[in-house]
């Protein structure tokens, strides 16, 4: 089985991202669709540095972290789309996030990201964060484009 041609392996997840670790939250993504929509995940291991105090005896993976991997996942969307990685995109807003599941070290943490718009460097997205098919977040939030 060949692999798809818009799979985007870490090497250039780190190009496009100014983030590194511990807060690189994006390990691949696996579809995407210029302008319109993005698929990726990030494998979540009791490495994570937040595991030492969240919480200890029973780690959970925080949902402050799964917004900002679904931000990080739309950011890559971004700067696909427009071919400009010289850009910074900030948070804007977060609006209706819903947490619905715990995430936990094993599991493997989908995000699905469309872009609802895109007007003058303001994105708005529609995102979901899933475990094995089940939600576990969702939520839209804006990011604005910025001169770095």
């Amino acid at each position: 089985m060949s692999e798809p041609v818009n799979v985007v392996e870490i090497e250039e997840i780190m190009a496009l991202l100014p983030h590194r670790y511990p807060f690189l939250l994006v390990d691949r993504i696996t579809e995407l669709e210029l302008n319109k929509r993005i698929k990726g995940y990030k494998n979540i291991t009791i490495n994570e540095p937040c595991f030492t105090g969240h919480f200890p005896g029973k780690p959970i993976f925080p949902g402050v972290l799964i917004l900002e991997a679904l931000a990080q996942t739309a950011c890559i969307l971004g700067f696909k789309s427009v071919g400009n990685t010289d850009d910074l995109y900030l948070y804007a807003g977060i609006d209706n996030a819903r947490f619905k599941l715990p995430v936990v070290p094993g599991d493997r943490l989908d995000m699905d990201v469309e872009l609802i718009k895109e007007r003058r460097g303001i994105w708005k997205f529609s995102g979901v964060a899933s475990v094995n098919g089940v939600e576990a977040c969702s939520a839209e939030f804006m990011c604005a484009m910025r001169k770095m």
